[in-house]
């Protein structure tokens, strides 16, 4: 005896039609954009994630219409296209906020308050990891890595740095944004939408007055390494160890002032107002 396949639980479905096209202004808009980030490879699929950049400035996200048009501009097929947009994760599939939020929950960030800082903010503004609120404001997702562990736990909107963040300032934050009040990050041009950001990202400038000398840098923990490799910082310092030739009454701890600290976790830094609630860093003694 033999089964169907709706017997079997099986749906063939139907085919998928072929993506919409763009409307013909929009089209030959992005087609004059699209010549002018091409014409700096030599090969022409190289251009391909800066034009997966500029499709996404177009709608919010990566549409299998962006993936057509990039597909006819570089000669290549949309299975091709697909690969590339699914692998990396700056690349949206589904509709996104105008702000992304993003919390480090990656090992440094999380044991100082990254985990604490998503949950708060999972609970007040009502949603998971990559949706986005009612308003369309802000998209909520955990980020491996920011690579900014000098500054843990680090949140970033819109790729840019919002340092030695807390719960309680990570939710001022999102209001802020939700708000439509102006935000500053902590290194780095003032905030401009998630499209805004994909145009510069695909290799266009940024246009606001300004926003080019704003651009972040590293900040003084991330420059240790360079500082020592030229000999400008203060030596570490040295404590002997127990028991040894130096054990006595006019043994002495070099005790840095503020300025040579090494790293923002050597001493304490200007960072958010603190959240008893949920504390950044550890609240017992070794041994407890």
């Amino acid at each position: 005896m033999t089964t169907s396949s709706s017997e079997r639980g099986v749906s063939l479905g139907m085919p998928e039609l072929p993506a919409p096209a763009y409307p013909d202004d929009v089209r030959a808009r992005l087609e004059a954009d699209a010549r002018e980030v091409i014409a700096r490879y030599p090969d022409s699929r190289s251009a391909l994630l800066p034009l997966l950049h500029l499709v996404q400035s177009e709608e919010g996200h990566v549409t299998r219409t962006g993936m057509r048009f990039c597909a006819d501009m570089l000669g290549l097929t949309t299975a091709e296209v697909t690969a590339v947009a699914t692998f990396y994760t700056m690349y949206r599939r589904k509709p996104s906020g105008d702000y992304q939020v993003g919390v480090c929950t990656n090992t440094l960030c999380a044991v100082m308050g990254g985990d604490a800082i998503f949950e708060t903010l999972q609970e007040h503004l009502g949603v998971g990891n990559g949706e986005t609120t009612d308003d369309g404001k802000v998209t909520l997702e955990h980020i491996e890595c920011n690579a900014a562990c000098d500054y843990a736990p680090v949140v970033m909107v819109n790729w840019e740095f919002f340092d030695n963040q807390t719960p309680a300032s990570a939710k001022h934050l999102v209001d802020d944004l939700r708000a439509g009040r102006p935000v500053q990050p902590t290194r780095g041009a003032r905030l401009c939408t998630f499209k805004e950001t994909a145009r510069i990202l695909a290799g266009f400038p940024d246009e606001r007055p300004g926003a080019v000398e704003e651009g972040g840098s590293a900040g003084p923990a991330s420059l240790v390494g360079l500082r020592l490799a030229r000999g400008e910082a203060a030596p570490a310092r040295v404590v002997h160890p127990r028991g040894g030739p130096h054990e006595g009454p006019k043994d002495r701890v070099h005790e840095p002032s503020p300025a040579e600290h090494l790293s923002s976790h050597d001493a304490p830094q200007d960072t958010s107002a603190s959240d008893p609630a949920h504390p950044a860093g550890p609240t017992a003694e070794e041994g407890e």
